[in-house]
């Protein structure tokens, strides 16, 4: 996987949750993911098409999604509320935009899918061209997992080659 890639979903996900959570944050483990990877809570979605394809996940277990949560709404929010999966969406959203404007400055053309509540226990395995990246976030409220599995779409693949 390429560097230029995943370093705008890093520098995004650093920015916005260090500020979204009023706190320091770090990287706690990087790994490259063979398997399937297992949702390990309240995780949103989201797809890119086009120059880059793949899909970004970002998951938090029920406890940091509910921290998270409460922390957003300035009030406390029960691990059933709605509010829970909304905010993790939205922290998706706030994060792929920041990470998108910075691709887009560097001419890639894509569409980014609105993130939707990834619900499935696991995820397909990275192929032998997308390889799967999982990156483990570590904050105050807890970790904040984000799994990132992109490539280059066929336009970028035939202009490398020339």
């Amino acid at each position: 996987m390429k560097m230029e890639l995943i370093q705008p979903f890093i520098n995004a996900a650093d920015a916005v949750l260090a500020q979204g959570l009023n706190s320091p944050m770090s990287i706690g483990h990087l790994s490259m993911e063979e398997e399937a990877y297992r949702r390990k809570g309240v995780a949103a979605l989201v797809w890119l098409t086009g120059d880059i394809q793949g899909r970004i996940i970002f998951d938090l277990d029920l406890a940091t999604a509910t921290k998270v949560a409460s922390g957003f709404a300035g009030t406390k929010v029960e691990e059933s509320d709605e509010m829970v999966r909304e905010v993790v969406c939205e922290l998706a959203n706030q994060i792929i935009g920041n990470a998108v404007a910075t691709l887009n400055d560097q001419g890639f053309h894509f569409r980014v899918h609105p993130p939707s509540l990834h619900t499935s226990d696991q995820s397909e395995k990275g192929t032998q061209d997308t390889e799967a990246l999982v990156l483990c976030f570590e904050t105050t409220s807890g970790q904040v997992f984000m799994n990132i599995a992109l490539r280059y779409g066929q336009t970028q693949q035939q202009a490398a080659k020339v």
